[in-house]
Formats: structure tokens, C-alpha cells, sequence
């Protein structure tokens, strides 16, 4: 049984790592390379050290203590989680280096002390040597059988229903529990006041969550992400704003406090130039919610036109309802769904796809840039329909790798392929709008409408260099050109 609870442990402590790491490095092949790498080597570690010392005194009450203190070890991650990220961002370096040793510092120690029980129980259960292969065997078996149980019990039930620092919190009870156990014969003052301790600390740090934004509203975990939400004052109106956050570096949506559609982004005006390219339609499917600011403006400025929004996280959108003013409209239908699998199997036909969703600080999710995925996007269009995609890049320079390699893949597909960057220089990272226009007709980029006009003057019309190439679901190094552009 102990060796069985901590093969679970150690894979629901895994699976917490991306949602420690996430808010600060992302959830990108990086960071798991990192955090995978960090704790199988801490294994490893364990595992010799555990062995050796199995060796040099055997017996239950070692392995009691082990396991005690791999339960501190879980409290310490959960004291210093977002206090030690904190920290090694200010050091700089690039993301490699920074989800490296924030995986060290944060789950070497835990893991460790895990990897030591397995060569522990070995020694206990070993009378001969007649039988230690199968007693191995077993053993492993029995801990990787409880890896499974864990790996399905954090992903789908424990950290969904409880959250990050809860789920932290339950696992070290339960090591200590289980040490309780192993000790309970030759259980001594020591021991009683040590488990008081981390029964102290595991109630005094439940409820702690450290934000790097002031003015917090909500600290939420959902099935998904980690979210910020905060008030503040937009820097250009001065007004009071909410803003929803899921790094500490940027924002990722703002409201008017006031219960205004109007928009506080300035790039998410820019959707609508759909209405230039597509002055008749009467259907949108937008592809990324997150706060909802953009459909509760669709919603109020375009009461003819119905809108699907596909938002693959249901806590998202519970959080626009409470606190950016989400409400029902026979206008709107949300699906709660990852973006590739709604185009993959959507029947339905759209005059407008608008395209906002991204993973963690400037990356879109890899399977929506790709190839694949365009034709997707354009076998749900109707003649004459567009493609709205908000890109974070460059045009030019090492910057502009991701935009042009979309440029690119967009060109692929459809028959024409327009950049609007928003910033004055071109080498900038800033906002992108991409545009997929499922027509032949030339546009001529004039509008009489005063708002379009000043929009289309950010046509870029310069030559877009072909040096990336086309992205499809086998190639598609979305995170290593945005790391490049971010060095």
C-alpha cells in the first residue's frame, strides 16, 4: 500500500508542475522537457540513495521518516510556488534555463525523497535471494499501478475539483498519513511534534496564493489555467477597468468596470474589419473567449449576426459571467471544446471566423496554426467569407519568424492573405490581424466609413519575406520561433 500511495503521489505532483510553471514559463513542450527531465532524474537520485541506505539500515522506521519528510518536502513546494518563479524570472535568461531550475528548486527535493521508497520496500520484503527478482518485479509493478491510478485521478478528478494548492496540501496529509502508519509502533515525541508541524503549516499555508498583481479581485484555478482577476485603471481612458490575467507579465483581457461593450483592447477593434471584407454576413464563430469582451461587443453592435464562440475552458467562462458581465443571447452560442477538434467536426457554414486563442504569453495553440487547421477554417467558410486571426509578432526580422511561417501557411489555402500590424515599426513584436479572404475579388482597401478607413491604412503592403516555411500538424515549431524572437 505505501509503495502503491506514492507511485500516485509522485504522478499527481508531476501533473501539478505545468500548473505550477504555467502562470510564469508556460505549458510548452519547454517547460515539460524541463519539468519531466528535473523529476525523473530526481528519481533516479532517490532511487540510488534509497538503495544505499536500505542497505546501510533497513528497516520500517527509515522508511517512516523518508516518507515524513517527502511530505515537508510537498509543503515547501507549496509554500514558495509562486515566490520562487517570481524570483527567477528577475534573474533573466531564457525559458529553458528559468522552467530548469524552477523545476529543481521546487520538486527535486519531493522527488527525491519518492524515488528513495521503492528501493526501501525491496529491502524489507527480501528474506532470500531466492526470491528478490520477483519481489522486485512486483513491487515495481505495484508503484507503477499506482502511477496510472494517479496520473487518471489528478487529470480528470483531484486537480480539477480542488485546485492546485489544495491538491498540494492533500498529498502531503496523505504521505503523513501514511508515515503515521509505518510508524505506529515506534512512534516518539519527536515524531508527534514533527507531524504536528506539517500538519500546522499544511493548514496555515491551505489558502495562501501569492499574486503578482494588485488589487486582486479572484485568484481561480480551473480545469485549465491559473487566473488573475484584478482592478486597475486603463492607462489611456484613466477609467477603471477588470482585467484577467494568466501571466504575471501581461493581460490577457480587460472590461470597463462600468458594465460598458466598449473595448479597452485596442487591437480587438480590428475584428471588425470583417465588415469590410465581408459587408453581408449574417453568421461568426469566434475561436478563443477568454474574458468574452469581444462577443459582448459583437453582441451589442451586431444584433442581426448570430455568433459561436468556442472556448475550449468552461472556467472561463463562468469567470465572464461573474466578473466581465457575460449574459445569455439568443445571438450567442458558446462551445466549451478545444478549437481544432470544433473545426474538425463542425457541419455548420460561417460568413466569419474570428481567431483569439492563445496558450501562455504569445503562442497560439500549435494545432490552430497549421495547415491542416486552415483548411478546416476555409471548408467552414462560405464564399466570399474571411478569416479574422489576431497574431502576436513581427512582420520583419528575427521577430516576424511565427507571422510570416502563418503568412505562409494561410497562402497555402486561401486564395488571398492580407497583414495588418498595428505598431509603427515593423521589427517590433506587437499585434498582427492576419486576414484569410475566401474570394477572388480584389479589394481596393477604401472604405467611407471613417473607423474601416483608418484600419485598412494599417495594410501591410511592403513584400513579406518567404523564409519559414508552410506549418502542418508534423512541423509546426510555434514555441521555438516565438522563443527566438523573445532572445
Amino acid at each position: 500500500m505505501t509503495v502503491f500511495l506514492c507511485g500516485a503521489m509522485v504522478m499527481v505532483f508531476e501533473i501539478l508542475g505545468s500548473r505550477v510553471l504555467g502562470p510564469y514559463v508556460g505549458t510548452s513542450t519547454y517547460v515539460w522537457t524541463s519539468l519531466i527531465g528535473v523529476i525523473l532524474g530526481s528519481l533516479s537520485i532517490g532511487y540510488a540513495l534509497g538503495g544505499q541506505l536500505a542497505d546501510e539500515i533497513p528497516g520500517m522506521k527509515p522508511l517512516g521518516y523518508i516518507i515524513m519528510l517527502s511530505s515537508a518536502a510537498i509543503l515547501w513546494t507549496a509554500l514558495v510556488k509562486d515566490v520562487v518563479p517570481a524570483f527567477v524570472n528577475h534573474m533573466g535568461g531564457n525559458m529553458e534555463i528559468k522552467s530548469v531550475i524552477m523545476s529543481v528548486v521546487l520538486f527535486a527535493p519531493a522527488s527525491i525523497m519518492l524515488g528513495m521508497v521503492t528501493p526501501f520496500a525491496v529491502k524489507i520484503r527480501t528474506v532470500n535471494t531466492a526470491n528478490v527478482g520477483t519481489i522486485t518485479g512486483n513491487l515495481y509493478a505495484v508503484s507503477t499501478l499506482g502511477s496510472i491510478v494517479g496520473t487518471f485521478a489528478a487529470g480528470f478528478f483531484i486537480i480539477p475539483s480542488l485546485g492546485t494548492q489544495a491538491t498540494l496540501i492533500a498529498i502531503s496529509v496523505s504521505l503523513l498519513l501514511c508515515s503515521f502508519l509505518i510508524l505506529w509502533n515506534t512512534i516518539g515525541k519527536k515524531t508527534i511534534v514533527a507531524a504536528v508541524l506539517v500538519l500546522l503549516c499544511a493548514y496555515g499555508i491551505r489558502n495562501i496564493h501569492w499574486s503578482p498583481k494588485r488589487n486582486l479581485v479572484a485568484d481561480i484555478d480551473t480545469q485549465y489555467n491559473r487566473i488573475w482577476i484584478f482592478n486597475a485603471n486603463d492607462p489611456i481612458t484613466k477609467k477603471p477597468v477588470t482585467n484577467l490575467a494568466m501571466d504575471p507579465y501581461g493581460i490577457q483581457s480587460s472590461a470597463f468596470a462600468d458594465g460598458s461593450t466598449n473595448l479597452v483592447a485596442g487591437y480587438a477593434e480590428y475584428y471588425d474589419l470583417f465588415r469590410y471584407f465581408s459587408p453581408s454576413a449574417a453568421s461568426a464563430l469566434m475561436i478563443g473567449g477568454c474574458a468574452y469582451t469581444y462577443p459582448r461587443y459583437f453582441l451589442e453592435h451586431y444584433p442581426k449576426l448570430s455568433l459561436d464562440v468556442v472556448e475550449i475552458d468552461s472556467g472561463m467562462t463562468n469567470i465572464a459571467r461573474q466578473y466581465f458581465g457575460l449574459k445569455d443571447s439568443p445571438q450567442l452560442e458558446i462551445v466549451h471544446e478545444d478549437g481544432r477538434i470544433f473545426l474538425n467536426n463542425t457541419k455548420k457554414r460561417y460568413d466569419v471566423i474570428l481567431g483569439d486563442a492563445f496558450t501562455s504569453f504569445s503562442s497560439l495553440p500549435f494545432q490552430l496554426t497549421t495547415q491542416e487547421a486552415i483548411q478546416k477554417e476555409y471548408d467552414a467558410l462560405n464564399d466570399g467569407g474571411v478569416v479574422v486571426v489576431n497574431l502576436i509578432s513581427s512582420v520583419t526580422g528575427k521577430n516576424g519568424l511565427f507571422a510570416r511561417a502563418e503568412y505562409a501557411t494561410y497562402r497555402s489555402i486561401f486564395p488571398q492573405v492580407f497583414l495588418f500590424p498595428l505598431g509603427d515599426n515593423s521589427d517590433d513584436i506587437q499585434n498582427v490581424m492576419l486576414i484569410g479572404y475566401k474570394s477572388s475579388l480584389v479589394p481596393s482597401f477604401e472604405s467611407p466609413d471613417p473607423i474601416l478607413s483608418a484600419m485598412l491604412r494599417h495594410y501591410w503592403t511592403k513584400e513579406i519575406a518567404a523564409d519559414v516555411p508552410v506549418l502542418t500538424d508534423d512541423f509546426a515549431p510555434v514555441e521555438y520561433y516565438k522563443r527566438v524572437s523573445l532572445e
